[in-house]
């Protein structure tokens, strides 16, 4: 399950990715669009900027606007970035890989075996899938292409 900070800050990315080349968004207008409260988008985009994935602009005509044109940005990077794993349990994380508690050793795991396969197909999908393919919600939900199928 994606954690509530992974969902405001797609869907802050999706809302910059809209207005791509438009000049900066102010944290006001992104915060309110997207129902996402002021302080936690402001960390949320801190955190963005030093990841060098949005561009802050301070004074009065300021605000936030992507640093990477749409199509560089993958959904699985920015999962990565927010979350730090794809995978759906700890022990079939690559990146923070833990022992599950209350299991079989993991060699004897069929569970695992399966999770692991998961998170690798879950992987390949959402590094497939970049924001401008998911640009509008008439794009996402209206259409009958696959995401990520080009």
């Amino acid at each position: 399950m994606l954690s509530q900070k992974t969902r405001y800050t797609i869907r802050a990315l999706q809302h910059l990715a809209d207005r791509w080349r438009q000049g900066p968004e102010r944290l006001d207008a992104i915060a309110a669009a997207q129902n996402i409260p002021r302080k936690f988008l402001t960390v949320i985009l801190a955190e963005l900027a030093r990841d060098g994935i949005v561009v802050s602009h301070r004074g009065r005509e300021g605000g936030y606007e992507l640093a990477l044109p749409p199509v560089d940005i993958r959904y699985g990077d920015v999962i990565r970035l927010t979350r730090g794993s794809l995978a759906l349990v700890p022990c079939a994380s690559r990146n923070a890989h833990e022992t599950c508690q209350n299991c079989l050793p993991e060699s004897e795991c069929r569970l695992r075996a399966l999770m692991l396969t998961l998170r690798d197909e879950m992987a390949a999908m959402l590094d497939r899938v970049t924001l401008a393919d998911v640009l509008t919600p008439e794009d996402a939900y209206g259409s009958d292409q696959q995401l990520g199928a080009g």
